[in-house]
């Protein structure tokens, strides 16, 4: 690293982190301490307000900012593909500001690399589909996003997938929003439920009658989003032979149930792993005639009472 390069990878270090020893630059730039003293004092006498000195660290004066010089035909194609992407998935305020990043990217980007990005962000390309549903999405982020920030709780009547043992799928919820993450496209919910006293996930796309509550709360000191990793309660075990004939589209699938793979001389074997066993029911009925589940033997019969009732149809 050439030292224009280093000068300016220092000013960025200085903005990503409150305070910076000279030893930890030193470090990550591969350079001894005194080089680092002197491109301290260089930034500074170009007009770079840094405070502080040799053995105390070293940070920028608050309100200080230094926006990138240049970008890469690959850092640009990776930043305009992000923007893209918050446009297909984000709600319509977020929409709205990528776009204006793209645009300002796009402004200070050289005629020679914005040429070269623009041939490259054509031959790749993110598809989206508008549906109802993912509509539907966009529009209540907007609200739990503002809710979670502002701390404050939401109410809506949920469909759940799953039937409890009441027989019954609908419900109303009050809960304490934590976070929102994107899970194979559609929007999940992470929050305090009132009724059962527990975090649980919502899917957005299930959520109907959204209200903001008003309501406060506080979100506990130990969650992290980042960190948080759902308790996986899916104990039920589900074997199935599929015929080697099948098992390329089988691998394809990327179905998130699937716990192991492995080819025998007799097919393709599968293990799934599920909290209840309606949750794979449709999706090995898919497979037809080029799926026989092996275990458990609860599951085999569901799977011949659906396909009478399939043949009763026809």
């Amino acid at each position: 690293m050439n030292k224009t390069d280093r000068l300016l990878a220092i000013v960025l270090e200085l903005q990503r982190k409150d305070v910076i020893r000279a030893g930890d630059l030193a470090t990550q730039f591969e350079t001894s301490v005194r080089t680092i003293y002197r491109d301290i004092q260089a930034l500074c006498e170009v007009g770079v307000p840094i405070i502080g000195a040799p053995g105390t660290g070293y940070s920028l004066m608050e309100g200080y900012f230094l926006p990138p010089i240049s970008f890469t035909v690959q850092e640009a194609v990776s930043l305009l593909i992000g923007m893209d992407f918050i446009e297909q998935q984000f709600d319509d305020d977020y929409r709205v500001n990528a776009q204006d990043a793209r645009y300002k990217i796009e402004a200070i980007l050289p005629e020679s690399v914005l040429i070269e990005t623009s041939r490259v962000r054509k031959v790749m390309r993110l598809l989206n589909s508008d549906k109802d549903h993912q509509l539907k999405e966009k529009e209540y982020l907007e609200k739990i996003r503002r809710a979670i920030l502002e701390e404050r709780k939401i109410g809506f009547h949920y469909l759940k997938k799953y039937a409890d043992s009441e027989g019954k799928r609908h419900s109303v919820r009050t809960v304490a929003p934590y976070g929102l993450v994107l899970v194979e496209g559609s929007w999940m919910l992470v929050a305090q439920c009132d009724l059962r006293q527990e975090i649980r996930h919502f899917r957005l796309s299930r959520m109907t009658e959204l209200i903001d509550l008003r309501e406060r709360f506080e979100l506990p000191m130990h969650f992290k989003l980042s960190k948080y990793t759902p308790l996986d309660d899916r104990h039920l075990l589900v074997r199935i032979r599929f015929n080697h004939e099948i098992a390329d589209k089988v691998k394809e699938s990327n179905y998130h149930y699937i716990e192991d793979m492995e080819d025998h001389q007799d097919g393709f074997h599968v293990v799934l792993r599920v909290r209840h066993l309606d949750e794979v029911l449709q999706w090995v009925l898919g497979w037809g005639a080029d799926a026989i589940v092996l275990e458990p033997k609860s599951f085999q019969n569901r799977i011949r009472e659906e396909a009478q009732k399939i043949l009763k149809r026809y």
